[in-house]
């Protein structure tokens, strides 16, 4: 029988392999060059827990439930927060990456803990498949931590420095943008992702901090899909900022264009 010191090590080097396996399977799914709007690391989507209450005003997925998908028995109340028993009977293979719940946040504070343990419980099932989380409100992470499995990978949506237009502008009611980075900055965990989708009007020298003290593997960069009239930072100054997170993180750029007031200042010199 192994001594407690040895048990301690043995799990120690365990968690070592399965994160670097993570960072494998990541650069693999990288070099597949996968286009879409979804995140190119993933293999697959799995929805136990849906919906949401934050009310962004630029969610895909709260407009296509309520849309496309209201006919169905998942969304006919709505995009309000449901366990979906039946997800649980989904198996997974080996060197999978599945996106959990982009059709929700699963770490909102809508969500009970029971739910979200049920969740982590079934994907601990599947050692050798990996999990990507995202959410708003990373402080849940920490909260939770204890029982998140060690082939989980974990992310926060930062689509600003700016607390200030997202309160002003009405983006969403989820933790403001500086709330979610003093929680990752927190997050005592190797493996953690940021998206900055969309992105929203910043400070450069903030976010270029921020994104230092989170220290995430893989940073993604975008604009916002479905113009929702966003105030939109220059071009120019997105890929500024793209090119100093590219000295810590793989960067993985998606929509770029001009922003929209780029856009009407173009307009303008052409009507001249």
């Amino acid at each position: 029988m192994l001594s407690t010191t040895a048990q301690e090590t043995s799990l120690e080097l365990k968690k070592k392999q399965t994160r670097k396996s993570i960072k494998t399977i990541v650069e693999r799914n990288l070099k597949q060059k996968k286009r879409g709007k979804m995140f190119s690391i993933v293999t697959a989507t799995w929805n136990p827990i849906s919906g949401c209450l934050y009310n962004c005003n630029y969610c895909w997925a709260k407009n296509f439930a309520l849309t496309r998908l209201n006919t169905t028995k998942r969304y006919s109340k709505g995009f309000i927060p449901s366990l979906n028993e039946s997800e649980f009977k989904v198996k997974f293979s080996k060197g999978e990456l599945i996106f959990v719940s982009d059709m929700g946040d699963m770490f909102s504070e809508f969500i009970s803990d029971e739910w979200i343990k049920q969740v982590l419980d079934h994907i601990r099932k599947f050692p050798e498949t990996y999990f990507l989380f995202m959410t708003k409100n990373p402080k849940r992470y920490i909260d939770l931590l204890p029982y998140i499995p060690d082939n989980a990978i974990l992310g926060a949506t930062i689509e600003t420095t700016s607390d200030e237009i997202i309160q002003i502008d009405q983006v969403s009611t989820a933790p403001f943008p500086s709330q979610r980075y003093e929680a990752m900055k927190s997050l005592n965990w190797d493996n953690k992702i940021i998206s900055i989708e969309p992105v929203i009007d910043f400070d450069l020298n903030t976010f270029i901090k921020w994104i230092e003290d989170i220290k995430p593997f893989i940073v993604y960069v975008g604009y916002d899909n479905y113009r929702h009239k966003l105030r939109e930072p220059t071009l120019e100054k997105t890929m500024n900022l793209m090119n100093k997170l590219a000295d810590t993180a793989i960067v993985i750029k998606k929509t770029l264009r001009l922003s929209t007031s780029e856009d009407k200042l173009n307009s303008v010199n052409e009507g001249k």
